[in-house]
């Protein structure tokens, strides 16, 4: 399994379990430091790249043929946010959020999609509830709504060769140094179990999109 954006958080807590569940995971992300005690903590291989530049992508898809000879899941996972208002934040930053958690995606399906076919694998895509209604003065929003768009182009794309593709859309998960108005939030373990769910699934059956909420939230 290899998992881009696998330093913390959702990603982190997605490669834990799936070692747990017998599989050789490959971890992507920018932080070099934090991939490798992660690789040390479960024993999976730390490959540091920006999901942002196509090579790097596909130097981290040989570097996984070499090492394994085969992709079995890809989790396209990475991302990260921008303060809401279109007035708010730095531009550049937003350019940043942009080309990562859209090219980032794409990038991440074009450099897998023959190794996938090869396998007969399956593309799991990390989008969020603001991918599927709008929020106000949100940039990430937008992004997240043009992310769930490629998951089903992905999906039309791969028909017919046996690959499957699955969107998890979370609700308000726990983030570090971000705040919710609800108590209880999901945890990044919880959004792994629907990871999980997914790629246990037969053959022949394709969970399209996970939608998961904490049971408080509203909308």
């Amino acid at each position: 399994m290899l998992i881009a954006g696998a330093s913390s958080g959702i990603g982190a807590a997605t490669a834990r379990q799936a070692v747990e569940a017998g599989y050789k995971v490959v971890l992507a992300a920018r932080s070099e430091d934090k991939l490798q005690a992660l690789a040390n903590e479960i024993g999976g291989l730390a490959v540091p790249a920006d999901v942002a530049e196509y090579d790097q992508v596909e130097a981290l898809v040989t570097r996984t043929l070499d090492e394994f000879g085969r992709i079995d899941v890809v989790f396209a996972n990475a991302g990260f946010g921008h303060p809401r208002g279109f007035e708010a934040g730095d531009p550049e930053d937003a350019k940043a959020m942009v080309v990562t958690n859209v090219f980032g995606i794409y990038a991440t399906i074009r450099a897998t999609a023959a190794a996938l076919r090869d396998s007969t694998g399956h593309l799991v895509i990390t989008s969020s509830i603001a991918g599927r209604r709008a929020l106000k003065g949100s940039l990430y929003s937008a992004t997240k709504f043009a992310v769930t768009g490629m998951a089903e182009a992905a999906r039309q794309d791969f028909n017919g060769t046996g690959v499957r593709t699955t969107l998890i859309s979370p609700g308000m998960v726990e983030t570090p140094g971000f705040s919710h108005e609800l108590k209880e939030t999901l945890t990044a373990e919880d959004i792994a179990r629907a990871v999980m769910f997914a790629v246990a699934q037969p053959p022949h059956v394709d969970i399209n999109e996970i939608l998961v909420r904490p049971t408080a939230q509203e909308s």
